[in-house]
């Protein structure tokens, strides 16, 4: 199972893409568990699940320097989501990218 984690400023603009993202694994067999949290909820999550890779929407990839110092004993890839995949809400792209991320 993959745990891919999307963060965006409140949790919720990102659950349209969750969603396709989710019908896409499953249409092409991918065990995965995607998920959205706030930015302010990233700790508490990680305290209690174990995450494969963490995407940022658009709006806070201004936080992805320091998510990747903050969370660098946790080994997990930290990037960020094309502005065009999450404009378009590809849910196909971004679940690719999130697999070539985990390897």
């Amino acid at each position: 199972m993959k745990n891919i984690m999307l963060v965006c400023v409140a949790g919720m603009s990102t659950s349209l893409l969750v969603s396709k993202m989710q019908k896409v694994a499953q249409e092409n067999n991918v065990d995965a568990h995607i998920f959205a949290v706030a930015e302010n909820e990233v700790d508490k999550v990680l305290a209690k699940e174990d995450v494969h890779v963490l995407l940022l929407g658009p709006q806070v990839r201004y936080l992805k320097a320091t998510f990747e110092d903050k969370y660098k004993e946790h080994k997990f890839p930290i990037d960020t989501i094309a502005m065009v995949d999450y404009g378009m809400m590809n849910g196909d792209n971004v679940l690719n990218h999130a697999l070539k991320l985990i390897g």
